[in-house]
């Protein structure tokens, strides 16, 4: 790549639109140049047919699309995929492509790294190193999407996107925002807002502007039932204690009625796991009158991690006690744990330079 040549995947629809006019008067090649990149996923100006000659040559002269590469692809026994993405600086992220009899999730990362430290947590092992910009958000995705062959738009294999990889996506908001926008935009990737789902370890400010603006599905991490044991594992309750968080769900129920807010919720052995715990849970939904789904996740092991996993039957006992009350509960299968691809298991070797600052 010649060094006067600009990567156009770093550029928003907005800043494409303005070179687009500069050098053709008409603002609707901007939109055919965006339908090719992140419709049709081409990688040549030169494939773009319907774009005037002159136009193709000069945005050849000055630009490239230069995808994101990759330096590791492990695919699970039950046909997960993991890939180990390398960014421009040499800092690497996890993505993990999901695939399921009527649909495919691309789980994707937003940070190098993780600022929060849960302790159950493998990603949070790894110090924040830094914030993904929105391009490297959205190359993951097209990165995917070109190793599944999955640009024919009519049969999609990945069907819905999942903010649920490394880091957390609202302490990294303006760029996680920017990237939901080329996601919906029907000249960009074009999937629908009911397909995005935003997962966030319940940063209120951020909960209750996604409310407003990005009106994705919202996935909190909840996993405790009172502010001790949720202190105890997770930081961020110190800051943003349950009650407050529950009424930031509440609010964005009433907001955003059609769209799912799911509860995580990682079963922990003698830590979150009693029948106690899944009947403080019931009085916190009823207590705010939320509409909420609950997702139970068997805990994945890692090592020197501290943590067992609780045993099925008393998750089964939990989710029933859940059932009885009327709130509807689901057990994850767990996918993808024999690459570590599963859920809190992701992690790069990745290393935060002397001057990352902590977001707590």
């Amino acid at each position: 790549m010649s060094i006067n040549k600009k990567n156009i995947l770093e550029l928003d629809f907005l800043e494409i639109e303005k070179i687009i006019t500069l050098i053709r008067s008409e603002k609707f090649y901007a939109k055919q140049l965006l339908s090719w990149i992140y419709s049709a996923g081409v990688s040549s100006f030169s494939q773009m047919s319907n774009l005037p000659k002159n136009l193709r040559q000069e945005l050849d002269q000055n630009y490239t699309i230069e995808r994101l590469s990759i330096s590791k692809d492990v695919v699970s026994f039950d046909k997960t995929r993991k890939w180990l993405v390398e960014l421009k600086d040499g800092n690497k992220v996890e993505t993990v492509f999901i695939p399921e009899e009527n649909r495919g999730t691309l789980c994707i990362s937003s940070q190098v790294g993780c600022t929060l430290a849960c302790k159950f947590c493998f990603t949070g092992t790894q110090l924040l190193v830094r914030n993904l910009e929105f391009n490297e958000i959205i190359g993951q995705i097209l990165i995917a999407k070109d190793l599944l062959m999955d640009w024919n738009k009519k049969q999609r294999k990945i069907t819905n996107i999942v903010f649920m990889g490394m880091g957390e996506p609202f302490f990294n908001y303006d760029n996680v925002a920017k990237a939901l926008k080329i996601m919906i935009d029907p000249n960009g990737l074009d999937f629908s807002l009911k397909k995005i789902t935003i997962s966030t370890s319940g940063l209120i400010p951020e909960i209750l502007k996604c409310s407003e603006e990005l009106k994705t599905n919202l996935a909190i991490s909840l996993h405790a039932t009172n502010n001790k044991v949720r202190t105890e594992i997770m930081a961020i309750n110190k800051k943003y204690p349950l009650d407050d968080l529950m009424a930031s769900c509440k609010k964005y129920n009433q907001e955003n009625p059609q769209k799912k807010l799911t509860f995580e919720y990682v079963m922990l052995e003698n830590v979150n796991d009693n029948n106690e715990n899944a009947l403080e849970l019931v009085k916190l939904i009823k207590k705010y009158n939320l509409d909420v789904k609950i997702n139970l996740i068997p805990f994945n092991s890692w090592q020197s991690c501290g943590y067992k996993a609780s045993s099925k039957n008393k998750i089964i006992s939990f989710q029933n006690i859940l059932k009885k009350n009327k709130i509807f509960a689901t057990i994850r299968k767990t996918r993808g744990d024999d690459v570590s691809a599963a859920c809190g298991q992701l992690k790069s070797d990745s290393k935060r330079t002397s001057n990352t600052k902590s977001h707590l």
